[in-house]
């Protein structure tokens, strides 16, 4: 039984912004994204899914989409397990004008505090035949998720065929606490240095 006053879950929040992508031959689109996670964990504020802005490249960055689009959440869980995921999905215009899949992806939030990047390969689900390809094409109705979320999960995905196509960055600024508390260490190992010990003290702190 925990002692009176220890804590009982530790808190991860997760701050940032879906920053850019680069989607070679496309233009105007939009990213959704929504995080994934295990049952231990629990959203305490903060929004788990939105729908970013269209943007378009531009002559100073003729490959370079940039949303910096906001991402703020709060979870608590008492194990790591299932440590939450941000799947991100890319949207835009095909020949036709129809809105279509530009790129799936998906990436752990950090598990070290402070602020990362992370750059994700996108893909996109492909048809399994010639006129299953053709057929999509003609009628805008390319092959896509019903659920995103399935991204971040391994069932099912040795039987999907998938394309690479584009890049997005995501930075995170990640801050956690009571981990520690609860014999969990995430301190980065160059921290670990005790030369370094007034400034690993200081990020413990809370």
């Amino acid at each position: 039984m925990a002692a009176a006053g220890s804590p009982s879950v530790f808190l991860v929040a997760v701050t940032g912004q879906i920053e850019s992508g680069s989607f070679p031959g496309f233009d105007d689109l939009y990213c959704k994204f929504c995080f994934v996670y295990g049952q231990d964990w629990v959203p305490t504020a903060g929004l788990e899914e939105g729908i970013s802005q269209i943007t378009s490249t531009s002559d100073v960055s003729p490959t370079t989409l940039v949303w910096n689009f906001p991402i703020d959440i709060t979870f608590k869980s008492t194990n790591p397990s299932g440590w939450p995921q941000i799947v991100v999905s890319v949207y835009g215009p095909d020949f036709f004008g129809h809105d279509v899949v530009r790129g799936y992806g998906a990436v752990h939030v950090p598990f070290t505090p402070g602020r990362h990047t992370r750059t994700i390969p996108m893909f996109v689900p492909e048809s399994t035949s010639r006129l299953q390809q053709f057929t999509s094409w003609f009628t805008g109705r390319r092959p896509e998720f019903t659920d995103p979320r399935v991204v971040a999960q391994g069932e099912g995905r040795e039987v999907t065929r998938v394309r690479s196509q584009g890049f997005v960055t995501i930075s995170f600024n990640v801050v956690t606490k009571d981990m520690k508390k609860l014999g969990y260490d995430v301190t980065p190992s160059d921290m670990q240095d005790p030369s370094l010990g007034p400034l690993t003290e200081g990020m413990h702190m809370y």
